[in-house]
């Protein structure tokens, strides 16, 4: 990062935001990352220039969600899903011109109004109806009952401007026209809100501290300006035109915000985890232990400890990695001609996201989870000082966790990547080649991906033949795949790690990377240890394979350890961070 960068990013996101005062109460917590959010975004360079330049708009993220994962939710609402469909729908639609500019001037901060409370897998159909109102030329926007609330949103604090992109099925002449989205003031400056905007606040959470509400829509009217109608419209007659040709269509239109929402949660996950990584190993650097085996013996001489350490680096340097691949200025993933082009993913039957980007899509799962699982590990080894004096990695957990659902759910997404495996819809399996090369030595890239490869493609085969024997012994679509869930999710879980394994491989084979090649191997021999169930129930490796994993984790881990320093320090990552716990330098009381 180049100091005229790193000068913008310190001043958007100061040290003063990584901590909060004592004493808040919900609301003024609240309060207070709003008022971070507009500070950020009027240091930051334009909105629209973010938005269009995915590592930019990344770097922003990042420094948020490392200092404060609220203030991180909060900008990814306003940038990528508020403003991100004002200007990919509504560009050109004078309209449109007062949300954008309540949300590029900071005077109001972004929502998005999207999942609805009551159905599960609503986005793909959202019964909150807009229809036309030949009366005004606007749109009436209505929830027909409680169950169809939007929730979770950020709508709750009653001195907050909010401007919403509203997700709603357009019905005209009778008809489901698709899902569309409408820009809607929610709240106003003076904390009132429109007739017929109904906003219920949500209890108080201790996970992401956002101020979630429900809302609730009774015959909102809004201007023929506010339908971000993306090349529709309804004319003069009242005829309805659209070029994407069908309501499905028009849904993986509607939804193609999603790619930026993938690239910011990607490129989050690998911060937090190189934050929590750096907090690991910064408590266990130079401490001491008491047990009987060796007394006063460094903590990290011990396996477990040091393995986590190293482990939590190598998650971290793998995330990082996978970021720098999806936030690259070009497709994240050029398609073949096999595989269709962008927003020509494959059918999906269970959420909307495969067929916007089917790859991305699946690295946000993979990264999210993977976030997950090394924070909590930092955070367990951080021993009690991990749970209760450093909040910032119960805030990563948390940031982690709500990602699992949000931005499209985890398992959804793995269930329709595993759909079209089984399908060959827009997927060649991967070759794996002769193998084992190398004489099977773990150590060898090209093993991690033989391996990975050669266990992709026979769970995928044996899916596609368990689903193909349930459709045709008479059973039904869900039948069918219902008795096949758990295969289906390890199977695209596969497909993912594959994929960063690729990327791991590649980055360490780059002149650029000869110093990560180490850690990057220790993060394959630890997601091979996790693929092992797999490769040894489908015969893709020999018995004996985590004997053979074990001991190149430990070679790799001596190798490692007397670099672990030199390791975190290239993370830079800001001081506030990795400091020693405040409390204790603090007043101590009466």
């Amino acid at each position: 990062m180049d100091a005229k960068t790193r000068a913008l990013l310190e001043e958007a996101v100061p040290e003063e935001f990584f901590t909060y005062p004592a004493g808040l109460t919900a609301r003024e917590h609240q309060a207070l990352t709003y008022a971070r959010l507009r500070r950020a975004g009027l240091a930051a360079p334009p909105a629209a220039d973010l938005l269009a330049d995915p590592p930019a708009l990344c770097a922003l993220l990042d420094r948020a969600a490392i200092a404060d994962p609220a203030l991180f939710h909060l900008m990814l609402l306003h940038y990528t899903l508020a403003l991100g469909p004002i200007l990919r729908f509504g560009a050109g639609q004078d309209g449109a011109r007062e949300a954008r500019d309540a949300l590029e001037s900071m005077d109001a901060a972004g929502t998005l109004l999207m999942t609805e409370v009551g159905r599960s897998n609503s986005h793909l159909s959202p019964r909150t109806i807009a229809r036309h109102d030949p009366a005004t030329g606007g749109f009436v926007l209505t929830t027909p009952d409680p169950r169809t609330a939007k929730f979770p949103t950020n709508t709750a604090h009653p001195a907050v401007a909010k401007t919403a992109a509203v997700y709603a099925t357009l019905v005209h002449g009778g008809r489901e026209r698709g899902v569309f989205v409408f820009a809607v003031p929610l709240r106003r400056p003076d904390g009132t809100v429109p007739p017929g905007v109904r906003i219920v606040p949500a209890p108080e959470t201790s996970g992401l501290q956002i101020d979630y509400a429900a809302v609730l829509l009774d015959g909102v009217h809004v201007p023929y300006g506010a339908w971000l109608r993306d090349g529709a419209a309804i004319d003069a007659a009242g005829a309805f035109h659209d070029p994407a040709g069908s309501p499905a269509a028009r849904l993986t239109r509607s939804m193609g915000i999603a790619p930026p929402v993938w690239r910011a949660v990607i490129s989050a996950s690998a911060a937090i985890t190189r934050a929590s990584a750096g907090m690991l190993l910064a408590h266990s650097a130079g401490r001491t232990t008491l047990g009987r085996l060796a007394p006063r013996r460094p903590l990290t001489d011990y396996r477990n400890q040091q393995e986590a350490v190293l482990g939590a680096l190598a998650a971290a340097y793998a995330l990082t990695a996978v970021a720098a691949h999806v936030t690259e200025p070009r497709p994240a993933f050029p398609q073949t001609p096999d595989q269709g082009g962008p927003g020509e993913g494959p059918d999906t039957a269970w959420a909307p996201w495969s067929a916007v980007d089917r790859d991305l899509a699946l690295l946000k799962a993979a990264a999210t989870a993977q976030a997950q699982e090394t924070v909590s590990a930092c955070r367990v080894h951080s021993g009690a000082p991990g749970f209760a004096a450093v909040e910032r990695l119960n805030a990563y957990r948390g940031l982690a966790h709500a990602y699992q659902n949000a931005g499209g759910d985890n398992e959804l997404i793995l269930y329709d990547t595993a759909r079209a495996m089984a399908d060959l819809d827009r997927y060649v399996p991967p070759d794996p080649g002769a193998g084992p090369p190398d004489g099977g030595d773990p150590h060898s890239p090209r093993v991690w991906l033989h391996l990975a490869r050669d266990g992709e493609r026979r769970m995928r085969d044996r899916l596609a033949g368990r689903v193909a024997d349930a459709l045709r012994d008479g059973g039904d679509a869900f039948t069918a795949w219902n008795a096949n869930l758990v295969l289906a999710a390890r199977t695209a879980a596969a497909c993912a790690d594959r994929i960063v394994l690729e990327i791991c491989a590649a980055e360490a084979g780059s002149a650029e990377a000869a110093g990560a090649g180490a850690v990057l191997r220790l993060h394959a021999l630890n997601v091979l240890e996790r693929r092992a169930p797999d490769l040894l129930n489908e015969g893709a490796a020999p018995p004996g394979l985590l004997d053979l994993l074990w001991e190149a984790r430990r070679r790799t881990c001596d190798e490692l350890a007397p670099n672990a320093a030199e390791l975190a320090a290239a993370f830079d990552l800001p001081a506030p961070v990795t400091a020693p716990t405040a409390f204790l330098t603090g007043p101590t009381g009466p």
